[in-house]
């Protein structure tokens, strides 16, 4: 396969375990025992330039309870560099954990003590939806146009006239599903198993907080660029603003 995988966990046998079945279905395995050395190898990765991209990291597995500096700290500091997918391995199931986890930009979530041929199945729709199907549908398109929004698909980025805008992996996941349909309505279902890959709960609000905070992200107005259809769900406007 050719990726690169950082398990970040303060617990050898985690680690032992998951490399051993990540290995065996193609991955690179890189580890780090607490979040500490986690920062310093992704440091270390970024600043490498020059390097082909299968060199660097391109998922993490996240603990939450490292020592030092934890789990959440660590996913603060990757969201603010990259948009890199992590999933969160952890042993706090309650459902707190997992919304805060994932409003801070954690792409999936999974519950210790858990089923390693599921992790394996996680990391592979993770990295199946970022970087195989991206590349496959849009290989020969590098920039999304709506409006005056500017998606780069190389960068992840999004930009706003002269205004860079950072994006989390999923808002960037929901941000492309809207600039590659504009004026579709999209249910809060499809937007969901979109970002989060993950099978739709009703009771489910990442999905409101996810568009509150790109509808701040990009405009004072919250109905500038993304639209609430009652009763269906949201669109991307795809009309001139007038500004």
């Amino acid at each position: 396969m050719g990726y690169k995988i950082l398990i970040a966990d303060d617990e050898p046998e985690i680690r032992d375990l998951l490399r051993l079945y990540l290995e065996k279905d193609g991955y690179e395995v890189i580890e780090a025992a607490n979040g500490a050395e986690t920062l310093s190898i992704l440091q270390n990765n970024a600043s490498q330039e020059g390097k082909a991209a299968a060199e660097g990291i391109d998922l993490v597995i996240l603990d939450i309870m490292m020592p030092g500096i934890d789990g959440y700290r660590v996913l603060r500091n990757i969201r603010e560099n990259n948009n890199i997918p992590v999933i969160i391995l952890s042993a706090r199931s309650a459902d707190a954990d997992k919304i805060l986890g994932l409003d801070l930009g954690a792409d999936d979530y999974i519950t210790k003590p858990f089923q390693p041929l599921e992790a394996v199945a996680r990391v592979n729709s993770n990295i199946r939806r970022f970087y195989a199907l991206g590349a496959g549908k849009q290989k020969t398109m590098e920039e999304l146009n709506v409006q005056d929004l500017k998606l780069d698909l190389q960068s992840c980025l999004l930009r706003q006239g002269n205004r860079v805008i950072e994006l989390t992996s999923v808002e960037f996941k929901i941000m492309r599903l809207f600039m590659e349909n504009p004026g579709r309505v999209f249910t809060k279902q499809q937007l969901f198993e979109q970002g989060w890959g993950d099978d739709y709960l009703m009771s489910d609000n990442n999905i409101m907080v996810c568009i509150s905070k790109l509808r701040a992200k990009l405009s004072e107005d919250a109905n500038a660029y993304i639209k609430t259809i009652r009763g269906l769900g949201y669109r991307l406007e795809n009309t001139d603003k007038g500004v």
